[in-house]
């Protein structure tokens, strides 16, 4: 579930005077330089390789729906704080459903940080994949 924190929809962009919610639909990972190794096509739908946790992981972002390869959450509520999103979301593995809260920063239009509140020394960083 470490690698869905990532997932969350991230603070707006302005342009010409008006705020726009910047899209958040795709892959994403670690290491971009991975992206081959931790996602993959599979007819015309995107999904993880087989060892893809070997890589870093990442989380696939389609609408209110955040992916991973263990997980899958449904985005309940959002709150934009400047360069700064919170998410709450449902999250349902084979075994349990959680209510998970993530802390987003957007660095670029690609790139992304999860930030711990209260721990502030600690960090995960993600890039988009472009599309396969």
């Amino acid at each position: 579930m470490v690698a869905l924190g990532t997932a969350l929809l991230v603070p707006l962009l302005v342009m010409g005077g008006r705020a726009v919610a910047l899209d958040l639909n795709g892959a994403w990972v670690t290491d971009s330089d991975n992206c081959p190794k931790v996602f993959a096509r599979k007819g015309m739908q995107l999904g993880f390789t087989d060892m893809s946790d070997v890589y870093g992981g990442g989380f696939i972002v389609d609408g209110e729906q955040i992916i991973g390869k263990f997980a899958r959450c449904r985005i309940k509520a959002r709150k934009d704080d400047g360069p700064t999103v919170n998410l709450v979301a449902a999250c349902a593995t084979d075994m349990m459903l959680s209510s998970v809260q993530f802390s987003l920063k957007e660095l670029d239009a690609n790139s992304l940080v999860r930030l711990f509140p209260g721990m502030e020394d600690m960090e995960i960083r993600y890039h988009r994949c472009p599309a396969p």
